[in-house]
């Protein structure tokens, strides 16, 4: 039987645990018993666990063997930011698709208001990632930034790495500077290649930074920045689709062909 898998909240040594909120759903909604069993993820390990003690905001594991986790080609998501409830969607989707690292970005057509209350809804979005994470069987939920401008967000990709903060854990959030050897940002007008075409016309991708625009799509000069930076421009097909669906069907689109291509 699959056990069900939780992302620890504080580890150290051979105990995990589950604090507030988290535990609470697990003690109170799912009436955790001492003895049961799960799947415990620690950082960038995932332990065999089994129930040592239950509180209502308390929920205390014993640690046991280390279990093998698949590794997968790093997936970075610039994601411009659009309508929140929409957005907060393609955000719980592409962490089930299992992209690695989203940064919010602060594109032209990004409406003002939603601009200026992006840096509030960031923690927001990491707990939906957490609880995603947890539903799809993740090690660990994506590293969500905090918003940036554009010009900022490409900077970042220069000579930089991710350097996780001081005290992490998987809901604190990181410091995120990304590192991808291969750039492509989708484009709703110009490119002639599709994303599939330029996954396939590359070899050995050991990490990718995928760009989605938002309501409108990017401007022409927002375009013309991607490409001085280096990046590929690549459509979805010929039809024209909503940010969101932008964003899924491009993380969907990218996993499929990198793991194709690890699999030959």
């Amino acid at each position: 039987m699959t056990r069900r898998r939780w992302i620890a909240d504080e580890f150290s040594g051979d105990r995990a645990v589950l604090t507030g909120a988290h535990a609470a759903h697990l003690s109170r909604t799912l009436r955790a018993r001492v003895g049961q069993h799960f799947d415990i993820a620690c950082g960038d390990q995932l332990r065999r666990g089994v129930v040592a003690s239950v509180s209502d905001e308390r929920v205390e594991f014993a640690l046991g063997e280390e279990v093998t986790a698949r590794e997968v080609v790093p997936i970075t998501l610039l994601l411009a930011v659009f309508k929140f409830d929409r957005m907060e969607w393609a955000l719980e989707k592409c962490t089930e698709l299992n992209v690695t690292t989203i940064v919010p970005v602060i594109a032209r057509r990004t409406e003002k208001h939603l601009a200026l209350a992006a840096d509030k809804r960031v923690e927001r979005w990491r707990r939906i990632a957490r609880e995603a994470a947890e539903q799809s069987r993740r090690i660990a939920p994506p590293e969500i930034a905090a918003p940036v401008k554009l010009q900022e967000a490409l900077a970042n990709f220069h000579d930089s790495a991710v350097i996780p903060s001081e005290g992490f854990s998987p809901s604190s959030g990181t410091r995120v500077h990304p590192v991808c050897d291969l750039r492509i940002v989708l484009a709703e007008t110009g490119p002639e290649a599709t994303l599939s075409e330029v996954l396939r016309a590359r070899d050995n991708v050991t990490s990718l930074a995928l760009a989605v625009g938002p309501e409108g799509g990017w401007t022409t000069d927002e375009l013309r920045l991607f490409e001085l930076s280096q990046w590929l421009a690549a459509s979805l097909g010929d039809t024209i689709l909503r940010a969101e669906t932008a964003a899924i069907a491009a993380v969907a689109v990218a996993r499929s062909e990198l793991e194709s291509a690890t699999s030959v």
